[in-house]
């Protein structure tokens, strides 16, 4: 099923409002599902609208959130999300960090007791569209084994980052610290699809290609990811006094508590470090010459980070954003949710 963007968007917030959000806090929410779903994330779009109907129906997140901003010192900050929409949090947070680092010319907000926030890559691409640098990382629940383990002990603990340049181009590098998100097999299962054996693992350690006998994740490059996932978890997690690897609360286990995640920008302001149009220049340049480099066999040509995901979004607004039929029917129904996700361990099962 094909649906325009604005389409997409009315759905997923007409279904969160039923759920019980309210209007401009579902307005947020959709906002970053339809980004991800239009730029071909589609882990990360509207294939998580009913696991988000059913926390909220059941009281798993906060709907009428308190929330509180507090500085910690010129280039610091703490968020309280009071349980609320992490999408909102985060964008609400990432507007504070962008407003300091114009300022004091780097900022560095932590957001405490939020819920899950959906695309990081959203929330740097609103940093670099104000000339500003910016990372963003998130902890997760422990669905990947350390490297040389069998059992998980991390979560997928994405990061991101934006980078201006001096024309429309922006850089946005947004990344699993496994090998592929939860939402990449998520997605597989609804489609009734196999996956690359380099993804997960079965109970028994072995690499599977079935999404649906996935027991763990495994890390990015072996060594490298798991010591980036462990960077994640440490900043986003132990440096705001939440918990830690095998302690951060399950996704699913019980829908009706709240999740009390932690989450980290980073924005640094060019102009702070050196002159920021000649900052914006080199950029464009470096991207103008990334893509004169010959390319690879059957590569094509070269792409820059976020590139071929703002060519999706153009394909999309031409031929509309495709979605499964389970979920457009989903969508338009007069149903919250299913009963689908509550009690289930870490794969929904």
């Amino acid at each position: 099923m094909k649906v325009t963007k604005d389409e997409l968007f009315e759905l997923i917030k007409n279904k969160l409002v039923k759920a019980g959000l309210q209007e401009t806090s579902a307005a947020h929410v959709s906002d970053v599902l339809v980004f991800a779903d239009h730029r071909g994330i589609h882990s990360h779009g509207a294939v998580r609208v009913e696991y988000y109907a059913e926390r909220i129906a059941k009281g798993g997140i906060t709907v009428n959130p308190k929330y509180k901003f507090e500085k910690t010192g010129p280039s610091s900050a703490i968020y309280y999300g009071d349980n609320g929409p992490g999408h909102e949090v985060a964008l609400y947070a990432m507007e504070k960090a962008i407003d300091m680092a114009r300022e004091n010319g780097v900022a560095i907000v932590g957001m405490k007791n939020i819920s899950h926030s959906g695309a990081l890559g959203y929330f740097v691409e609103k940093a670099a569209e104000e000339d500003m640098l910016a990372i963003s990382m998130c902890q997760s629940d422990p669905m990947v084994v350390p490297y040389g383990g069998t059992e998980p002990y991390f979560g997928t603990n994405p990061i991101a980052f934006g980078c201006p340049s001096n024309d429309e181009r922006i850089i946005t590098f947004d990344m699993a610290t496994t090998v592929q998100a939860w939402g990449k097999i998520l997605d597989a299962r609804s489609k009734n699809k196999d996956i690359p054996d380099t993804w997960a693992v079965d109970a028994s350690g072995v690499p599977t290609t079935n999404s649906r006998d996935v027991h763990a994740l495994l890390p990015v490059a072996g060594p490298k990811g798991y010591g980036l996932m462990m960077m994640v978890d440490i900043l986003s997690g132990s440096l705001l006094g939440l918990p830690h690897g095998i302690h951060v609360s399950s996704m699913y286990h019980d829908m009706t508590k709240g999740r009390d995640l932690g989450q980290l920008h980073i924005v640094i302001n060019p102009g702070h470090f050196t002159d920021s149009s000649k900052f914006k220049e080199q950029i464009s340049q470096m991207l103008d010459e990334l893509k004169q480099q010959p390319a690879a066999k059957d590569f094509g040509e070269i792409y820059y980070p976020g590139e071929r995901g703002k060519l999706r979004a153009k394909k999309y607004d031409e031929t509309g954003i495709e979605i499964t039929d389970e979920i457009y029917n989903y969508l338009i129904s007069d149903d919250v949710h299913y009963n689908k996700y509550h009690g289930k361990n870490r794969f929904a099962e």
